[in-house]
């Protein structure tokens, strides 16, 4: 496996136990709607939340949230949008990204940023 979805897959676990200690109940992981993917999908209190999650190992290539470009949104919307027509039962919904930053396999960094985009 490439070393970047090594680190990917590990950000994604530190962003679940993350959410779970925050009181998250995690429903979905790596949920797919055809070619598209959602990395986390969870339940805060009455709120349905689509979780993006990325992780980086410096900031050579910038900040990790800034990797969610609008063309990104605009995917995860209708990736969000196919879940929410099979599951009509969440009457609120938010976009949240997780930024990770793990130089030298420790964590230094966690953002989470709620309610990222609409």
């Amino acid at each position: 496996m490439a070393k970047h979805n090594e680190t990917g897959i590990n950000g994604e676990k530190i962003a679940e136990n993350f959410l779970i200690n925050l009181g998250y109940t995690i429903l979905h992981r790596n949920w797919r709607s055809g070619s598209k993917e959602i990395d986390l999908i969870a339940l805060h209190a009455d709120t349905l939340v689509f979780i993006e999650i990325k992780t980086r190992t410096s900031y050579h290539f910038g900040y990790p949230e800034e990797a969610v470009t609008r063309s990104k949104q605009k995917y995860l919307k209708a990736a969000a949008e196919a879940f929410t027509a099979a599951h009509p039962q969440y009457p609120y919904v938010r976009f949240d990204i997780i930024s990770i930053l793990i130089p030298h396999g420790r964590v230094e960094e966690i953002k989470h940023f709620i309610e990222a985009f609409y």
